[in-house]
């Protein structure tokens, strides 16, 4: 007993130590720019700390259309442990997958017996490339934390069958264990909603119990809850696409090609992008996939009795995929790579039980086949090991997209704003209007395109694809936004206030907008109204550093020389490098007569903008006056 744990132990070590030396090259991967902004890098909410606020809101949001308070929780712990160091946020992602591992083998090993088969059928999860996406995006924490409590569900679940078949006293303890996991679950990923239906395939095989519908009851009624949370928080933010933009027969011929594509790229992992554009698929391929995929089930079904693990493994497959296999569609795409993390469980199951059992009493079949599985989890991990690298930076992800799909609208679209973002103004311009050629009049592309146009001084340009945006979405905050950089751009801070205002009719809890509101106002000399509206900036973001900044340039205008330079010190405290914080800390220091001290900032004044003349000037002058050589 004591060698069989000590095997157990030393394989499910082995396990997390590869799962670990595979996906350590995410340590060196960064945010990207899909989704990760609205989960971490732009979220005030899980920057601002653990609160009564940040609770509220994390259980009322339907930010990025999900109803997922544990995942937001997650964040937060991850934000105050490792700020915007993305490799800490990969860690913490690795980490949960490699908890999900190693309990799927503890798992399968305590339901079966069978080790190897067990560790085979692990290992397959663990690194495949399909993982990926899950573990090394950040913004799909949500994937690796709700696979982690699906696990620990599975496992109370199988502690509570044992000891009800044993008559022992902890039977409501485990069903009570697996019921709280199940609803912190759904809190994690909506996806969980099929777990009781996993149960009851637990229930077939391995555990050979009768169906106990009735103790499902609970598990089901939370599934059903959540569904209806998550549809309606979906349908109201727009994620659902409605008929119009795909129709259901679309949806519903999609949904065998997905079927049968997740099954092949499980197989042969080839070609594996963030993002499956929907297609036309012809008749003929929508048959075939309907074909094999009735072959299949029927075969199964006919070895139900013979090989359990087949269908047991089989519909877990098909059935776990049914919440994100499109019929709802929720997005423009027609698969996603994350969505196996969970399905595929069952199909490694049915496949390594079946080739084992296939090639048992046969020594030499044996081994070929052990061999085989070695070299699977070998060229897995190497595939994996690859491809994580395409999350590296938003530039290598979206990329790699074009390489598969050269039409693709999201991917010309977010590498435009990659490259606006780092200042390669001509490439950011050519994505852009690329992906306006095969998207005409989307309002993401039109407000990219004239982001780029107003960075290029374009500003007429850059006006006219605003209010192409704000006709095209007049419900988004991000046309009006624009229009108002581009109206200051011009010179008009009237008109650009007045956009300002637009933005934060339709989204208040914006801090930038009324920073930019209150840089607008101080323009046209209405201080108090300019004071009010950085203020409400701070109020929503005190780590703002900018609006600081900026309430220090309208208190210094109504004479108030002490005020100001406390909000100059905390924007130069918030954000050192910002010169024109240092700059103006500076010039009231100097005319408080504490000279050194000015000298001293308008020295990181200058080191932070090299070309700061006023900074070069003032220091020349402090130095000619104390007799020192400039």
């Amino acid at each position: 007993m004591r060698s069989v744990r000590l095997r157990l132990g030393l394989v499910a070590g082995g396990l997390a130590l590869a799962v670990l030396a595979v996906f350590w090259p995410a340590m060196h991967c960064g945010f990207v720019n899909y989704d990760d902004p609205e989960y971490v890098t732009t979220n005030r909410n899980i920057q601002q700390g653990f609160n009564w606020r940040f609770i509220g809101w994390a259980l009322t949001s339907s930010l990025c259309s999900n109803w997922h308070p544990l995942t937001w929780v997650s964040h937060l712990v991850d934000f105050q442990l490792y700020g915007l160091s993305a490799a800490g946020h990969h860690l913490t992602s690795v980490l949960f997958h490699l908890s999900s591992s190693v309990l799927l083998l503890l798992l399968l090993n305590r339901l079966t017996g069978a080790l190897w088969r067990s560790a085979l059928a692990a290992a397959l999860f663990a690194l495949h490339p399909l993982r990926v996406e899950s573990v090394v995006w950040i913004a799909e924490r949500k994937d690796v934390l709700a696979g982690f409590l699906w696990m620990l569900t599975l496992w109370a679940y199988v502690r509570y069958a044992e000891e009800l078949k044993a008559q022992g006293a902890k039977v409501k303890g485990y069903y009570a264990a697996a019921l709280v996991l199940f609803a912190l679950g759904l809190m994690a990923k909506p996806m969980v909603v099929t777990l009781p239906f996993a149960l009851l395939l637990l229930d077939y095989w391995p555990l050979r119990r009768p169906w106990r519908v009735a103790e499902k009851i609970p598990f089901f009624a939370l599934a059903v809850l959540s569904s209806v949370v998550t549809f309606v928080v979906q349908y109201r933010t727009g994620a659902v696409s409605s008929l119009a933009g795909l129709s259901l027969g679309a949806r519903l011929a999609n949904v065998p090609v997905a079927y049968v594509r997740y099954l092949s790229l499980s197989f042969w992992p080839s070609g594996l992008v963030i993002f499956y554009p929907y297609q036309a698929r012809p008749w003929w391929e929508i048959g075939g996939a309907v074909c094999l995929l009735a072959l299949i089930s029927g075969l199964v079904l006919w070895r139900r009795r013979a090989q359990p693990y087949l269908p047991m493994g089989w519909f877990w497959f098909i059935g776990v995929l049914v919440p994100v296999i499109g019929v709802v569609q929720a997005g423009s795409q027609a698969m996603a790579d994350r969505f196996t993390y969970l399905p595929c469980v069952g199909l490694w199951i049915m496949v390594v039980w079946g080739l084992a059992e296939l090639t048992a009493g046969r020594l030499f079949v044996n081994r070929i086949f052990a061999f085989g599985g070695v070299l699977a989890v070998i060229a897995c991990a190497l595939l994996t090991w690859r491809h994580i690298g395409t999350f590296h930076d938003s530039e290598t992800l979206w990329r790699a997209e074009l390489r598969q799909y050269p039409a693709c609208f999201l991917a010309h679209n977010n590498l435009g704003k990659w490259l606006l973002e780092n200042n390669r103004l001509p490439e950011a311009l050519e994505q852009c209007r690329t992906a306006l050629a095969i998207r005409p009049d989307d309002p993401m592309g039109e407000n990219n395109l004239a982001r780029v146009l107003l960075r290029q001084g374009n500003v007429d340009d850059a006006i006219a694809h605003g209010q192409r945006c704000v006709q095209l979405q007049p419900k988004s905050e991000e046309g009006p936004l624009t229009l108002g950089h581009a109206y200051l751009q011009k010179g008009d801070p009237a008109t650009a206030a007045v956009w300002f205002r637009k933005a934060l009719e339709i989204n208040p809890d914006l801090p930038h907008a009324w920073c930019h509101l209150g840089y607008a106002l101080l323009q046209l000399g209405r201080l108090l109204e300019a004071e009010l509206a950085d203020r409400q900036a701070l109020a929503l973001d005190p780590a703002y550093a900018v609006a600081h900044n900026d309430l220090g340039n309208i208190l210094l205008r109504q004479g108030r020389h002490d005020a100001a330079l406390e909000q100059f010190q905390r924007a130069a405290s918030l954000k050192p490098d910002f010169g024109e914080a240092h700059y103006n800390v500076a010039e009231i220091l100097l005319y408080k007569g504490r000279t050194n001290e000015a000298l001293a900032e308008y020295q990181k004044a200058l080191d932070a903008i090299p070309n700061l003349a006023p900074a070069r000037h003032q220091i020349a002058e402090i130095l000619r006056r104390q007799g020192r050589q400039p």
